[in-house]
């Protein structure tokens, strides 16, 4: 999360927990709220298989619980990023990674 921090970026949430399931971060920036699944993997693609659409649509459930309750958070978009954590320590964003439709 410094890291988040570091790029601008306000932590609304850690662990947020809804009845549909928890978002790891939420943080927002220049209007821009996005919701963060951090996944601990041997490589970005074993991340991208751990994110089937089952896991998808638990994510966007959850958000949108998470906004219902937030009536606070004000943005203008938002997006769904994952975060890959390789064995290394290094970590990969990958920014827009799903979309609500």
């Amino acid at each position: 999360m410094d890291h988040l921090r570091a790029e601008g970026w306000t932590i609304l949430a850690h662990r947020a927990r809804t009845a549909w399931g928890e978002i790891d971060i939420v943080a927002i920036r220049d209007g821009l709220l996005v919701f963060t699944e951090v996944k601990a993997r041997a490589s970005i693609m074993q991340a991208g298989d751990a994110i089937s659409p089952r896991t998808m649509q638990r994510l966007m459930n959850a958000a949108q619980g998470l906004c219902m309750l937030n009536a606070g958070w004000v943005y203008d978009g938002m997006r769904f990023d994952v975060v890959v954590v390789l064995p290394d320590g290094h970590m990969h964003r990958i920014e827009d990674a799903f979309r609500m439709e």
